[in-house]
């Protein structure tokens, strides 16, 4: 893209403050922003009017959850339909490793942390021990796509390659950036991060169908005939992923989508739970819920909304491809933002002042129409690391993967 180019693009939509530096950068400098300009997607500022338009939730009923007890009387069953499907090669896994790991101390990728305490043990490492324990079984290597971002993408990229993949068949390993989101003023301006670059935020957990699109991913997936697609989080070291018995049950079941789920440990607990909306399958945060929800029994008497989401999804890909041809609803966040102002000064704001722009995955399962909420065992398939210390840290995950004679 040249100058002139991205002046009329800009001017087009009344961005034309981008460019504001643009004379006093180096000659890489400009570069670097004619193709940001060139590959930023400007169209989320057209949701940007809807920002204060309140969220308006249909009418929240419960879902029925298959539960432990009826997934091991058919147990054998799932997994022979599961285990066929693998071995045809209809599953891909997708991976979702966009984030750092602030939270944790760590300056690098999240899945780059080392949870071990005898030997080194990586997040990554964790979770592409716990797939080959399923290729082994199936008998057949599974195709991985990881979405990194443009934050630890080259260096998610190296760490893999510098592990040698963890054993992990490389050719088997497909690498995607998460599209980003320009970051906007309330008065609707895209902000610069620095004078050379446009502030950006990633789209969003519901946003990695469209990310592996872009990248040209599901061309793979035609050409490797894969229907299914579990997708699943980077910070849960215990999860059970390509699980045949899951995909057997979702397959069984005749649903677009399955969702793992776990009961919730006490009523409080602060997880989003499945639910129907509008009789179609959503998931309701806990912030959302009333007393009146948390109190509600169900028919056995036990709680109504009584299973929280870990982000462990299957979904049917030709019935992604469907949803992709609409439009997924665009959820905004009002958030600190730090900017480049019009005088070159970079400042650090102490209060929000920036709008960023999300798709959800759980807006995903509500448009797909038919979910499995899938139960499984807590101690067994859920150790999320959010945190270094404290609920949900690397001390509870060590502490549950010490309990299922993991070795750290």
């Amino acid at each position: 893209m040249t100058y002139q180019e991205a002046k009329a693009k800009l001017t087009e939509i009344g961005q034309d403050q981008i460019l504001t530096f643009y004379q006093y950068l180096k000659s890489d400098e400009q570069a670097a922003l004619l193709s940001q300009i060139e590959h930023t997607d400007f169209s989320y500022l057209k949701e940007l009017s809807h920002r204060d338009r309140p969220l308006k939730r249909g009418t929240i009923t419960p879902i029925r959850a298959m539960q432990q007890g009826e997934i091991t009387e058919n147990q054998a069953s799932f997994e022979a339909v599961g285990l066929k499907e693998i071995r045809a090669g209809h599953l891909g896994l997708v991976l979702l490793a966009g984030g750092m790991g602030t939270r944790l101390g760590s300056k690098g990728p999240k899945g780059t942390f080392n949870i071990g305490e005898t030997r080194d043990v990586y997040i990554f490492q964790r979770l592409i021990e716990n797939i080959l324990t399923q290729v082994e079984r199936a008998g057949v290597w599974i195709h991985l796509f990881i979405m990194t971002s443009e934050k630890n993408d080259q260096e998610t990229r190296h760490f893999f390659a510098s592990h040698s993949f963890f054993g992990y068949r490389s050719e088997y390993i497909h690498f995607f950036k998460q599209e980003m989101a320009p970051i906007v003023s309330d008065e609707g301006k895209v902000l610069l991060e620095t004078p050379s670059r446009i502030a950006v935020s990633p789209n969003g957990n519901g946003g990695w169908f469209a990310s592996m699109d872009r990248a040209g991913l599901t061309k793979l997936l035609h050409q490797e005939d894969i229907l299914w697609l579990n997708v699943f989080a980077v910070d849960n070291v215990l999860q059970n992923i390509a699980d045949p018995a899951f995909l057997g049950a979702v397959i069984s079941r005749h649903c677009a989508s399955g969702s793992k789920v776990v009961r919730k440990v006490n009523r409080d607990e602060k997880v989003g739970v499945m639910c129907l909306e509008d009789g179609r399958p959503s998931v309701i945060e806990y912030m959302e819920m009333t007393d009146e929800m948390l109190d509600q029994k169900d028919e056995s008497g036990d709680p109504a909304y009584n299973f929280g989401v870990i982000l462990n999804y299957l979904f049917s890909v030709p019935e992604l491809e469907r949803i992709a041809k609409g439009i997924l609803p665009v959820h905004f966040a009002f958030k600190k933002a730090a900017y480049t102002d019009q005088d070159g000064n970079t400042l650090a704001p102490d209060e929000p002042n920036a709008w960023k722009f999300e798709y959800f995955i759980l807006d995903m399962v509500h448009e797909l129409g038919t979910c499995l909420p899938y139960e499984v065992d807590r101690e067994r398939e859920f150790a999320p690391i959010k945190n270094l210390h404290g609920p949900d840290s690397v001390d509870t995950a060590r502490a549950l993967c010490r309990k299922n004679s993991i070795v750290l």
